[in-house]
């Protein structure tokens, strides 16, 4: 098993991303959707908190995001939003 590539493994500058806002308050969350054909694998979604745009950067390939939407919109989460 590999590890998960990092944000600076990756080489990505967060700066020049344009980040998706889930809403107001220092509890939202940025996504950011990457595009590099020059980077391993090409796609790349990073999400980070907005409150701490400084702060853990989680890097999803593709897959692994669509797999993410898939199960929120079947509520496979909604348990844990109690």
């Amino acid at each position: 098993m590999t590890a998960k590539p990092t944000v600076a493994t990756l080489g990505i500058d967060l700066d020049a991303q344009t980040w998706e806002r889930s809403g107001p308050g220092a509890g939202a969350i940025e996504v950011a959707f990457v595009h590099e054909p020059a980077l391993a694998g090409g796609d790349w979604v990073l999400m980070r908190v907005a409150a701490d745009p400084a702060g853990r950067v989680l890097v999803f390939d593709r897959h692994e995001w669509d797999c993410f939407l898939d199960g929120a919109r079947k509520g496979e989460f909604d348990s844990t939003a109690g």
